[in-house]
C-alpha cells in the first residue's frame, strides 16, 4: 500500500502540459514561475538546446549529399518533404509518413515535428498582432461565431510575450496591424524601399513594411538571463540555432521553466486520453503511453493544459471519452472537431526590375518585407470574404565566369557580372471556418499505439479561388504601377496544411451551444482543461498565428493560477 501511495504522489502533479512546442513552452513557463509542480509531456525524443542541432554549424560541403535529400529518404517524408524547410540539413527534426498515419478525405498535408520544442524549431519566425480588425471580423461578416475576445483583452500579454521573446520590427502606426515592443528593425533593400515609397504614392490603403520576426536584432537583459544571443544573420534556422538568436521553446521558455525546479519534462509521451471523473465533474489528469515501451500510465492533476497542436489536440479531446462525454470531452454541442481553417500559400508572384544597376545586397537577413491586408478592412468591398496578406522579397541576380584558373577566376568569383534585380511575393489568405471542414476519429483504423486515426476533411472553396485570383490581379497592378517588368504569377498548388497553420476544431466563443472554449480557453464542459495551440481559434485572419497562440497561453496560465489559488479550479 505505501509502494502504491508513493506510485501515486510522484504522477501526480499540480498542473500538466500536453506538448512543448510554441504554445505548450509559454504554459509551463508561466505556471511554473507561479509555482506549480508542473509535468511537460512530449511524445517525441529530447532535444537539448545547442548540443541537439547536429547540422548548425556544418558547411554545405560537410553535409552528405550537399543539402538534397535522396530519393528513397524523400518517399518515407513524402508529406514533410513538401515543407518550404524541409533540406537534409533539417529533416531530423520532421517526421516520417509511418509515424503519424492518418486518412486524407481531402488532400492535406499534416506536418510533424515530434521532438521537445516541436515545431517551434522549424517555424517561420513571423509575428504580427492581430487587430480588432481581425477579432471582430467573424461577427461583422457573418461568418463561424464572434470571438470572445477583442483586442484590448488581449494586448498586454502581446506587449507581455514580445519583450521575452524578441521581435524585430518597425513602429508603422497601422491601425490593421498594431504596433508591439520591438527591438531595431532590419533594413530594406533598395528596391523594397522603392516600392514601399510607389505604393505610398498611388494607394492610401497599402502600405509596404519591414517584416515583423522573433530574432534578437539587439537582445536586451531578459535575453542574456535566457542564455540568448543576438541573431547572427546566417538564415540557417531551421537547423536549430545554437546563440539563440530567434525564438523557440528549446532556447527559451523550456530552459526558464527547468530553472525554477518546478518543470518534470518527460518526452517519449504519448498523450492517449484525458480522464474524466464523473463524481467530481472535472478532469483529473491524462492517459500516457510510453513510445518506447508501449506501458500505458496514468498522471494527474488539478489543471490540464492541452497544447499538442491543432490536430493532434482534437484528437485527444475527441478520444477522450467517458460516460459524460461520450463524443470527447467538452463535445457536448458536437462540434468539436469541426470548422477547421488553415492559411492559403498558393498566389506567387514574381518580376524584374532594371533600376538601382549600380546596387546591389550584402550579407543575409532572416526576413522579409511585407503587405498587410488591405482587401475588405473597413468594408465589404468585393465579391469574396476576408482577404490577404503577402510577403515582398527582392535579390540581385550574379552571372558568375567560371573561366579561368588560379587569381583570374578567384577574381571573376569575387566580383560576377551583375544581373536584373528579382522581386517576388507570396500570398498569405484567410480561409473561412466551415462546419463541413472536419477532422474526426475513424471507426475502426489506429496508429502505431492503438490510437483511433484522424479522417481529415478540409479543402479549398470558392471564396479561397476568388481571393487568389483577386491577389494575382492587384499585385500584377502594384508591379506594373512601379514598373516591375517579366511579371509571373503562380498557382502553387500547396495543399492545406502544408505551412503548418492549421487551426479551429476547439473554438473560443461566447455560447456552449456554438463553442467549445470560454475567453480564458477553457473548455465550457470541463473547466480546468485550457486548450491555448492552433486549435483553440474561432478565425484564421491573414496574419501568422503563433505569436497570438504565444499571447492567450500567457493570459489562460495566468488566469488558471488566480483561478487555483481562489480554490476555483
Amino acid at each position: 500500500m505505501a509502494y502504491l501511495l508513493d506510485s501515486l504522489n510522484q504522477r501526480t502533479y499540480d498542473a500538466i502540459v500536453i506538448g512543448s512546442g510554441m504554445s505548450g513552452g509559454w504554459a509551463a513557463k508561466e505556471l511554473t514561475q507561479n509555482g506549480l509542480r508542473t509535468l511537460l509531456l512530449e511524445r517525441g525524443r529530447p532535444v537539448n538546446h545547442v548540443t541537439d542541432y547536429p547540422t548548425a554549424t556544418l558547411n554545405p560541403w560537410e553535409l552528405d549529399h550537399r543539402g538534397q535529400v535522396p530519393l528513397h529518404i524523400r518517399q518515407a517524408y513524402s508529406i514533410a518533404s513538401r515543407n518550404y524547410a524541409f533540406h537534409e540539413d533539417t529533416l531530423h527534426f520532421f517526421a516520417k509518413d509511418s509515424e503519424q498515419p492518418y486518412i486524407q478525405e481531402k488532400p492535406f498535408d499534416w506536418m510533424h515535428g515530434y521532438q521537445v520544442g516541436g515545431r517551434s524549431l522549424i517555424w517561420g519566425r513571423q509575428t504580427q498582432r492581430w487587430s480588432d480588425f481581425d477579432f471582430g471580423g467573424p461577427a461583422r461578416d457573418g461568418f463561424a461565431v464572434d470571438w470572445p475576445i477583442r483586442y484590448a483583452d488581449i494586448a498586454p500579454w502581446y506587449s507581455y510575450v514580445e519583450k521575452f521573446v524578441g521581435i524585430t520590427g518597425n513602429r508603422d502606426g497601422l491601425a490593421t496591424l498594431p504596433d508591439g515592443e520591438f527591438l531595431p528593425p532590419h533594413e530594406m533593400s533598395c528596391v523594397e524601399s522603392y516600392f514601399k515609397k510607389q505604393v505610398a504614392s498611388q494607394y492610401s490603403d497599402r502600405h509596404v513594411i519591414i517584416g515583423r520576426a522573433a530574432h534578437l536584432t539587439q537582445p536586451q537583459p531578459i535575453h542574456f538571463r535566457q542564455g540568448r544571443a543576438q541573431c547572427q544573420h546566417r538564415t540557417l534556422c531551421e537547423r536549430g540555432c545554437p546563440y539563440g538568436g530567434y525564438y523557440s521553446s528549446n532556447a527559451s521558455t523550456i530552459p526558464w521553466a527547468l530553472r525554477t525546479g518546478k518543470l518534470t519534462l518527460q518526452p517519449h509521451s504519448v498523450v492517449h486520453s484525458i480522464i474524466y471523473d464523473e463524481q467530481k465533474k472535472r478532469a483529473t489528469g491524462v492517459r500516457v503511453i510510453d513510445a518506447n515501451t508501449r506501458q500505458m500510465t496514468d498522471y494527474y492533476a488539478r489543471i490540464l493544459f492541452v497544447n499538442a497542436s491543432a490536430l493532434h489536440t482534437n484528437l485527444i479531446l475527441l478520444n477522450s471519452r467517458s460516460g459524460r462525454f461520450p463524443n470527447g470531452l467538452g463535445n457536448d454541442n458536437g462540434l468539436m472537431g469541426t470548422h477547421m481553417a488553415f492559411h492559403s500559400y498558393r498566389g506567387r508572384i514574381t518580376g524584374t526590375y532594371d533600376g538601382f544597376s549600380d546596387f546591389t545586397t550584402d550579407g543575409r537577413r532572416p526576413n522579409s518585407s511585407y503587405v498587410p491586408r488591405f482587401r475588405n478592412v473597413h468594408k465589404q468591398e468585393t465579391d469574396f470574404l476576408r482577404g490577404y496578406a503577402a510577403t515582398f522579397y527582392t535579390s540581385r541576380a550574379s552571372v558568375q565566369n567560371q573561366d579561368g584558373l588560379g587569381t583570374s577566376l578567384k577574381q571573376q568569383l569575387i566580383n560576377p557580372t551583375l544581373g536584373e534585380w528579382q522581386v517576388g511575393s507570396a500570398m498569405m489568405a484567410e480561409t473561412i471556418p466551415k462546419p463541413t471542414s472536419t477532422v474526426r476519429l475513424d471507426p475502426t483504423l489506429i496508429d502505431n499505439f492503438g490510437i483511433p486515426q484522424l479522417r481529415v476533411s478540409v479543402g479549398y472553396d470558392q471564396n479561397d479561388e476568388k481571393i487568389l485570383q483577386d491577389f494575382f490581379e492587384q499585385f500584377t497592378e502594384m508591379y506594373s504601377r512601379a514598373g516591375f517588368k517579366n511579371i509571373r504569377t503562380q498557382d502553387t498548388g500547396r495543399l492545406p496544411g502544408s505551412e503548418n497553420h492549421e487551426m479551429g476544431g476547439v473554438r473560443m466563443g461566447h455560447d456552449p451551444k456554438s463553442s467549445l472554449l470560454n475567453r480564458w480557453n477553457q473548455l465550457h464542459g470541463c473547466q480546468n482543461v485550457f486548450v491555448t495551440d492552433g486549435a483553440c481559434m474561432t478565425s484564421t485572419s491573414t496574419q501568422n498565428p503563433s505569436l497570438t497562440y504565444m499571447a492567450l497561453t500567457a493570459r489562460a496560465a495566468n488566469h488558471a493560477v488566480k483561478e487555483m489559488k481562489a480554490l476555483r479550479l
